[in-house]
């Protein structure tokens, strides 16, 4: 997977995409016990012109959230990190993870859907006192 079609491609083979834009794709990841959580996925370009693919998902808003136990969470984190970014015109946590075109393959962007999935529903749930909003 060396490009954004190539990930639309595949992403869009497995799940029925909710927004499909040049650079921006998302979808709905289907959970345990009927639950979901909602799926970007999009270009980023670096300084050098490297591209890299961000997968992020929603987990909550910011309003009330300790910022220190969401850089103690970023530390202590192998796969993903917190990140503000609006939805609808307020400030929401996501979780995200960004990775160079060149090491991502089909099996690393699944896994990657799947772990920041379960992630961060668990997070929302932490949050939103079981909810399940996002």
């Amino acid at each position: 997977m060396h490009h954004f079609e190539a990930v639309r491609s595949h992403v869009g083979s497995l799940y029925a995409l909710r927004q499909n834009d040049p650079y921006l794709i998302s979808f709905d990841l289907r959970l345990p016990d009927g639950r979901h959580q909602g799926i970007y996925l999009a270009e980023l370009e670096g300084e050098d012109g490297r591209r890299y693919l961000r997968v992020s998902t929603p987990v909550g808003p910011l309003a009330g959230v300790d910022p220190r136990r969401c850089l103690r969470f970023n530390w202590e984190q192998r796969c993903g990190f917190l990140a503000v970014a609006d939805l609808d015109g307020s400030p929401f946590l996501h979780l995200c993870e960004n990775r160079p075109y060149e090491l991502l393959d089909e099996a690393d962007l699944s896994r990657l859907i799947g772990e920041l999935g379960v992630l961060g529903d668990q997070l929302e749930r932490a949050i939103a006192d079981g909810g399940d909003s996002l």
